[in-house]
């Protein structure tokens, strides 16, 4: 190996020194030590470049989660928003437009109602982001269900108005013994004391008493829905479904004119007065119902009287006299 002589001076001597260094001593020395600080730099460069500082991919990648997540926080708003908006139509829906055709709110548990069944987000599990994408699809889902049952209830009170006619002459609005037959106005509707049970029982209806065989007229439009003959209870009883929520109860009858399923018009005549059933004076037993439950009918006498006699059928039945019935319901 040839060698590279160089020379070294020494200021005490004032002389030069032969310093051989050879291709070894280069090697060793210099390029060697240089060549493993730049492999490590290298790779030190190398672990920061993948661990510690994001590819263009990764960054554009990035960007667009960050896009996203801003997207989903504009929806959820946007959601939120429409749910109040929502909240308060439902609100109208329930305490003025069905108070006014009198129609029962629809309730809560029908509004809020989920989805049972299959899993229907099972399609978006498994990612980073599902927890996201569910949340975002039940929301959804909920506020479309929600839009089609409010959807469905304007059409019912669209409906309603539109018959508008229809409904006003169904509706029971009229007293179904004329007011020239009474003879005197029995127990009112509410609480009574029952002279036979002898104690504090609810009565349903009213009573209205008339000699037998005095005219029964059904109280508005309607259907025949039942017809019943008994000794005891109602005894011969007519009921009337008049839709819209309503029916009427017409009891204790000497005789039924109408059939079950009958169509009747208000003012047609559907049976007679008289003692049947657990009843000991003639008089008519009478009920108006709102989905089934007892209100106080006379509320709904408004097509036949005259404001003096309103007000003197009020002051006669708020006295809640009896006309001797056993029945406790009736």
């Amino acid at each position: 190996m040839k060698k590279r002589i160089h020379y070294h001076f020494n200021p005490e001597t004032l002389s030069y020194k032969k310093i051989e260094i050879t291709l070894a001593d280069i090697l060793f020395k210099k390029i060697l030590p240089q060549s493993t600080l730049a492999l490590f730099g290298g790779i030190g460069i190398f672990i920061l470049a993948t661990f510690y500082m994001d590819s263009p991919e990764e960054l554009s990648l990035m960007r667009q989660r960050e896009m996203l997540l801003a997207e989903y926080e504009m929806l959820s708003n946007r959601i939120a928003q429409a749910n109040v908006l929502l909240e308060d139509l439902q609100k109208r829906d329930d305490n003025v437009y069905r108070v006014i055709f009198e129609q029962q709110p629809i309730p809560a548990n029908i509004r809020q109602a989920g989805f049972g069944g299959v899993n229907r987000y099972k399609i978006h599990e498994g990612y980073e982001s599902s927890s996201l994408m569910i949340n975002m699809h039940k929301k959804v889902d909920k506020l479309a269900k929600q839009l089609v049952i409010q959807s469905k209830s304007h059409d019912e009170i669209i409906n309603l108005v539109m018959n508008k006619e229809k409904m006003l002459a169904s509706i029971p609005a009229i007293q179904p013994i004329a007011i020239k037959d009474l003879t005197r106005f029995g127990s009112g509707f509410g609480m009574r004391f029952h002279p036979v049970w002898k104690m504090w029982l609810m009565h349903t209806g009213i009573d209205l008493t008339a000699p037998t065989g005095t005219n029964v007229y059904s109280a508005g439009d309607g259907e025949v829905s039942e017809i019943e003959s008994k000794y005891g209870g109602y005894g011969n009883k007519i009921v009337v479904n008049h839709g819209y929520g309503y029916t009427t109860i017409y009891a204790h009858l000497s005789k039924i004119i109408v059939t079950n399923g009958q169509k009747v018009k208000r003012g047609e005549v559907i049976g007679l007065v008289g003692n049947t059933g657990t009843s000991t004076s003639p008089h008519l037993h009478y009920e108006v119902r709102i989905y089934n439950r007892p209100v106080n009918p006379i509320n709904f006498y408004y097509n036949d009287l005259t404001p003096e006699e309103y007000e003197k059928m009020i002051n006669m039945q708020s006295s809640n006299t009896h006309v001797f019935e056993l029945d406790s319901g009736i």
